[in-house]
């Protein structure tokens, strides 16, 4: 299982060469705009996290995988290897363009080859004011690599940030689209909470929980991603429209699929892959057993990441999913300085959870025994409250003396009772610090 790469910039003692990409994402700068373009029209031919096209894609490398399905090259000979059987693909160098790959699947690739127009793609998202981000580039986020053959292919990106830099301190905040009204407070005010500690929401841009976590972070003036299932020039959802415009001013918008790309069922799935390996943990905020958001939070279990997940009723169905993925390896947290204690660095823990602090807690156990003898609604002698409380009249009546300075009781003669000027309250919120 492999961790989130946390690459920093390379230490006084390390050369550049020591910091670069794997070997297969080292690109030559003459021939990264060639790479580019063969990158960009196979985000038009091939489905995101195709790991049959991602396996091809290391043997042949972008340029020549492209080559390969524009030209009429032959596929594996029959009988020496079954279409997309599982375990190591034969040597690529037996002459065969794309051994393990079925026929149907080779022949959808090819139509859509000859569909594919990558350089008006590159034009229209560069008059969008956006970029495509391929392995090799300073702006890529290697923590994908993580994935292997379903690593994206490039990614299309909308935004004035650095995605790199922005997704090595990134959480990703999802859960129900039909989420409750407790819901939708709870993932705006962990969203609002997570940018004000420093750190980077990202979210589906789905209605409810996505959209809620997406406002929180926007609310304070933070960072937010938003990872989309579709073309980035389009908002979907369509009410989602100005809040995707206000990402995209704001914060990133990106996705697998070129411009133009429409949603489908499948690449909502495949779209949580990214999510959940962009960032260094998942929060489940409301899910029932069969969402989506659930999807994520395993993918982000394989890969090594925090799997967090927010309590809700017993009695809700929107919460059910969460509370199973609780009675697994997923962690409770109820805000953010809970999440930062899990996915931050060493010794940025959340503040210890204790009830409300009141006064007379912090008197000490004589003086509190003899607050406890005395009756509640009526005064009482001296001699009766010695004897409650179990000490001697002296000692009780030193005590007395000592309430009645702190304002708990009151002398009447030669009686004493509580007293009835309420006293001040803690401030301290219920389960905080």
């Amino acid at each position: 299982m492999t961790r989130y790469d946390d690459t920093r910039a390379p230490a006084d003692n390390q050369t550049p060469a020591d910091n670069q990409a794997p070997a297969h994402d080292r690109t030559p700068a003459h021939s990264l705009d060639e790479e580019r373009l063969a990158r960009a029209a196979l985000s038009h031919i091939v489905e995101p996290g195709d790991e049959h096209a991602g396996r091809a894609l290391r043997h042949h490398g972008a340029t020549g995988f492209l080559r390969l399905l524009r030209e009429d090259g032959r596929t594996a000979e029959p009988g020496l290897w079954e279409p997309d059987t599982p375990g190591p693909a034969p040597d690529p160098r037996d002459g065969t363009t794309l051994p393990g790959t079925s026929e149907a699947r080779l022949a959808g690739w090819r139509r859509r080859a000859r569909t594919a127009t990558p350089e008006q793609h590159l034009d229209h998202i560069t008059r969008l004011g956006g970029r495509f981000v391929i392995p090799g580039d300073t702006e890529w986020p290697r923590q994908l690599d993580d994935l292997a053959d379903a690593r994206p292919l490039g990614l299309w990106v909308r935004g004035p940030a650095d995605l790199r830099a922005w997704a090595l301190r990134s959480v990703a905040l999802v859960g129900a689209r039909a989420c409750t009204p407790y819901g939708a407070h709870t993932a705006a005010t962990l969203a609002a909470g997570l940018t004000e500690h420093g750190w980077v929401v990202v979210s589906g841009a789905a209605f409810g929980i996505d959209g809620a976590a997406h406002r929180g972070a926007l609310g304070t003036g933070g960072a937010t991603i938003a990872v989309l299932a579709c073309g980035v020039d389009i908002p979907y959802p369509r009410g989602h429209a100005g809040l995707i415009r206000r990402i995209t001013e704001q914060g990133l918008v990106l996705g697998e699929l070129p411009p133009g790309g429409h949603p489908t069922r499948s690449r909502f799935v495949l779209r949580n892959r990214v999510i959940a390996a962009l960032t260094r943990g998942t929060v489940v905020i409301e899910a029932e057993y069969r969402s989506g958001s659930l999807v994520t939070a395993r993918a982000a279990a394989r890969l090594g990441r925090h799997t967090m997940g927010v309590p809700g009723p017993v009695t809700s169905g929107l919460s059910a999913g969460v509370h199973e993925l609780l009675r697994g390896e997923a962690t409770l947290v109820t805000d953010a300085a809970e999440i930062v204690e899990l996915v931050g660095d060493i010794g940025q823990l959340a503040p210890p959870r204790r009830g409300p602090v009141l006064p007379r807690d912090l008197l000490a156990p004589d003086t509190a025994r003899v607050l406890e003898a005395l009756p509640g609604h009526h005064p009482a002698p001296l001699a009766d409250i010695a004897t409650r409380a179990g000490t001697h009249p002296d000692h009780t009546l030193a005590k007395l003396y000592e309430l009645h300075s702190l304002g708990f009781v009151e002398r009447h003669q030669d009686h004493w009772r509580l007293t009835n000027r309420p006293t001040e309250p803690s401030n301290a919120r219920h389960g905080g610090t």
